[in-house]
């Protein structure tokens, strides 16, 4: 277990990005999100890895992404929060494909976070779609409680977000920070 690695998983729309953002405002360390920018890519060059072309290739993708940016925090000093961490991949191979490699699991046993995982439940008030973000709000509550499962069968557990303004939630995590030092 690596105590010092923070990982904010949900369902899409939930205010993780938002709070990550505000996390790295306050001088926190931060890994950003695979999904996005690799949608982005992507689309851009034209490449099937994405939610909307390749499922699988999308999760390998994303698996890869996970993957360096653990290696890449463990170079960092002090805490470091990731916006999804590699369960989220199991998480997102079981909703969709109903099958999960098992080198997929085997990267979740290896690279290991905080075993305290922060969970953004679905908050149907701040919940949009965008270009990037295909899912209706169903399915963001369908992926929420994939990655549930995903981070509690993978040994983790998982602490509710308040539904509250990000300024409280900053202070939400700044707080669960203080308790692990």
């Amino acid at each position: 277990m690596n105590t010092r690695l923070f990982v904010l998983t949900g369902g899409p729309g939930s205010g993780k990005t938002t709070l990550l953002a505000a996390l790295a405002e306050a001088g926190l360390a931060t890994m950003p999100e695979a999904g996005r920018a690799i949608i982005r890519d992507q689309i851009r060059i034209g490449g099937p890895g994405w939610h909307g072309q390749d499922r699988r290739l999308f999760a390998e993708l994303m698996l890869g992404w996970e993957m360096r940016s653990w290696h890449a925090a463990q170079e960092v000093e002090g805490p470091v929060f990731f916006d999804r961490g590699i369960p989220d991949v199991i998480g997102y191979l079981s909703l969709y494909e109903g099958h999960v490699p098992a080198h997929v699991t085997r990267a979740a046993r290896l690279c290991r976070y905080h075993p305290t995982v922060l969970l953004a439940p679905p908050w149907p008030e701040i919940f949009e779609q965008d270009e990037d973000r295909g899912q209706d709000f169903a399915e963001a509550v369908a992926t929420a409680q994939a990655m549930e499962r995903a981070y509690a069968g993978a040994g983790y557990d998982l602490l509710p977000l308040p539904l509250a303004p990000v300024a409280e939630r900053v202070d939400f995590v700044l707080d669960l920070l203080d308790r692990s030092a």
